[in-house]
């Protein structure tokens, strides 16, 4: 992607800055979803997705959690 009015395009960003994007724009969800105008949350969303699509290509063997798999949320549920 090309650098927007979100910031800088999240390939070109260094390790700390994603992760620093990725944090304020999780933080900053659930107000845009609730009161930001429809191009907010677009532009949001957009961007959201571009950070998230980087960390994940520069982390494919990232940990998972068991439980925040399906097969883990499903051993939860039927062992409830």
């Amino acid at each position: 992607m090309t650098e927007h009015d979100g910031g800088p395009a999240a390939q070109k960003l260094e390790e700390g800055r994603l992760l620093k994007e990725l944090e304020a724009i999780h933080r900053t969800r659930h107000e845009t979803l609730l009161h930001g105008s429809d191009d907010a949350l677009v532009t949001h969303t957009k961007r959201m997705n571009e950070l998230e699509h980087e960390y994940v290509r520069r982390h494919p063997q990232r940990a998972q959690t068991a439980s925040r798999t399906r097969s883990g949320a499903r051993a939860r549920s039927t062992g409830d």
